[in-house]
């Protein structure tokens, strides 16, 4: 009998466990959420403002009539990442859909480059526009491996941009430089440029 009793008190103690507290977990997790939403919220606030500072950014140029007959340079299927003020790879330009990361097509020509996008906007780079092409690997807070983006630099308006690309092949990337290169005539360079040094701009 003396062998029982222990057992007897140690099962009443697990059947009088305390319940859990479930108006505490709710409100717990509804706090998250909220949280959570606040965050977005904020970010969104800030996107909106970043993109009211760019506001005199001129609309895109569209491509021309007739650039799908025109002779193929270069192609290349990839990811566009990003743009910036050139020079300045944390300085995210997010007028006209330029934030938008997404898949990309491009299209260099004579003429210029046509950068297809899927769910984002189009956009075209007239061949006059373009500045230069470099290896890179980063831009607008995105870091990769060295020399994984290929940057663009152009000319839109009065601002100079950098758009980086990322081909699904990124032997492909060199080439691209090259091209370019060629179509600017600025001088040809193999010196691969960092952008994050110390994390500030160039």
């Amino acid at each position: 009998m003396t062998t029982l009793t222990p057992l007897y008190h140690l099962a009443a103690e697990q059947k009088s466990a305390e319940v859990t507290d479930w108006a505490a977990r709710i409100a717990w997790v509804i706090g998250l959420f909220v949280f959570i939403a606040l965050v977005y919220w904020l970010m969104r606030q800030g996107w909106k403002w970043r993109a009211s500072l760019q506001s005199g950014l001129p609309e895109l140029p569209a491509t021309p009539e007739g650039f799908a007959d025109d002779e193929t340079l270069l192609t290349l299927e990839g990811r566009y990442h990003a743009s910036t003020t050139a020079g300045q790879w944390l300085d995210r330009i997010v007028a006209h859909g330029l934030g938008t990361r997404s898949r990309t097509e491009l299209t260099l020509t004579a003429r210029g480059l046509h950068v297809e996008r899927p769910g984002a906007a189009d956009f075209f780079i007239p061949a006059d526009a373009l500045r230069e092409a470099r290896l890179d690997k980063a831009l607008a807070g995105k870091v990769l491996p060295e020399g994984g983006l290929l940057i663009i630099t152009w000319a839109h308006g009065e601002t100079l941009i950098d758009s980086g690309f990322r081909s699904d092949h990124a032997a492909e990337h060199q080439a691209w430089v090259d091209a370019v290169t060629r179509l600017t005539g600025a001088p040809a360079t193999t010196e691969l440029t960092s952008t994050t040094t110390e994390g500030t701009a160039r």
